[in-house]
């Protein structure tokens, strides 16, 4: 299992940090991406990326392995590229500034939801009073599938910025991704936009040494229905057409004799609604897991 060093970074939480996360863990959750109670995991609300490398950066984690300087670098190769579009696209950034100003204030937002600190003042407010003044000509279908064009080509382009860490480029399309669903979701139009993998859902790994005698239990039973639920659907199947249980299949393993073919039956589990039943086997042809009729 390999390991990095981090934090490579100092972080601090911004003025977005707590909030977009908040945001980003519930739509997480709701697509059992995160687990329901990782809004109190503190590897998930850390500031500082895993240094497990099998475990995913949580985009608020990026500033702790990227620092300032490629985030600035990725947000100034997009600009520089929406400048050199077509008037209908481009003069909506120029009426609010020239390009150092894009820069400036998009990386300054950036740096904010990555764990970077305070530097996007105005916020969540700032942020949706430019959309909807400044930016409004391009938050539809249209704008956004250019934006999300020349996006992708800079993250294509700017891979050596996030070549020490492989899983970067996966957290920053995940960051990406989450914000251009809100925005098509706050302006009502159609997202297209693709930048490429995702995190993966959280997968945990289980410490019996911290679990309680009663959780042990209960996943030792979830465990053990699960396996006889298996083998039951196993068995049946295998009977209703004809073969023997746990037997290869073909030619040979069928019942010779048609008086030998079992009679069709009515699955029912769990087993204990069967032992409840007052009908006998003739009334009622049941089966428990193990292949006698109960």
């Amino acid at each position: 299992m390999a390991h990095v060093d981090l934090p490579k970074f100092p972080t601090r939480p911004g003025y977005m940090t707590e909030k977009i996360q908040r945001d980003y863990i519930e739509a997480a959750k709701a697509k059992d991406l995160l687990p329901a109670e990782a809004h109190r995991m503190a590897d998930i609300l850390s500031l500082t990326a895993p240094s497990d490398v099998s475990k995913p950066i949580q985009f608020w984690q990026l500033y702790s392995v990227l620092g300032q300087d490629p985030i600035v670098e990725i947000v100034q190769s997009f600009y520089q590229r929406v400048f050199e579009q077509d008037d209908w696209f481009r003069s909506v950034f120029q009426r609010v500034g020239g390009i150092n100003h894009h820069i400036g204030t998009q990386a300054s937002m950036w740096i904010d939801v990555m764990g970077g600190g305070p530097y996007y003042h105005g916020a969540e407010f700032r942020l949706n009073f430019h959309h909807t003044h400044n930016a409004m000509q391009l938050m539809n279908e249209k704008g956004a599938d250019l934006w999300s064009k020349l996006m992708l080509e800079t993250l294509d382009a700017s891979s050596h910025l996030m070549a020490d860490d492989l899983r970067i480029r996966t957290s920053v399309n995940t960051f990406l991704s989450f914000f251009m669903d809100k925005y098509a979701d706050d302006f009502a139009f159609e997202n297209h936009s693709f930048f490429g993998e995702t995190n993966p859902p959280y997968k945990r790994k289980l410490n019996f040494m911290k679990m309680t005698e009663q959780a042990i239990e209960a996943l030792n039973v979830l465990l053990t229905n699960a396996s006889l639920k298996s083998e039951f659907i196993s068995r049946n199947t295998a009977e209703t057409h004809g073969l023997k249980p746990n037997a290869p299949t073909g030619p040979g393993n069928r019942f010779r004799d048609k008086s030998e073919r079992p009679r069709e039956r009515i699955v029912v589990w769990p087993p204990s609604n069967c032992q409840r039943s007052k009908k006998s086997p003739d009334q009622l042809h049941r089966f428990h897991p193990f292949g006698h009729v109960i």
